[in-house]
């Protein structure tokens, strides 16, 4: 099944990523992208969605399901590093997926978030990624 990204969220001061359910009265329901129960996140929370995310080149800016792919291409079916692991670590497969990345707008802590993204889809959705106006395939009921 392919990966919507605009239905893929990140929130503020919650650890994983979320795919969008529906929209409540008081919010948005999503569910953990690893599973796990529904939440409703309020208004007030800071949701992002991954589609919306772009990262700073020398030559503009790459948005995230291009450096997915890239780091796809480097890294095969392994995972990235963790966000734990050295500094130097982390740089090194940037420097090898997106040679071009802006150092001085592109921080480590930015990578460290790119990479905890980049596993979170690798073990609960797919780089097989809807292209933007494409609707997804629907889930078959259970």
């Amino acid at each position: 099944m392919k990966t919507d990204l605009s239905k893929i969220l990140s929130v503020s001061g919650e650890h994983g990523l979320f795919r969008f359910l529906a929209q409540a009265r008081s919010g948005a329901i999503v569910e953990p992208l690893e599973g796990g129960d529904r939440k409703v996140f309020d208004f007030h929370s800071r949701i992002t969605s991954l589609a919306d995310i772009s990262i700073y080149t020398d030559s503009g800016e790459l948005k995230l399901k291009e450096v997915f792919l890239k780091m796809k291409e480097v890294l095969g079916d392994a995972k990235a590093p963790s966000s734990k692991a050295p500094v130097a670590e982390i740089k090194a497969l940037f420097d090898k997926a997106v040679p071009d990345y802006d150092g001085s707008r592109f921080y480590v802590s930015h990578m460290k978030k790119v990479v905890d993204w980049y596993n979170g889809i690798l073990s609960g959705a797919s780089f097989d990624f809807a292209e933007e106006g494409e609707e997804p395939a629907e889930e078959p009921e259970k």
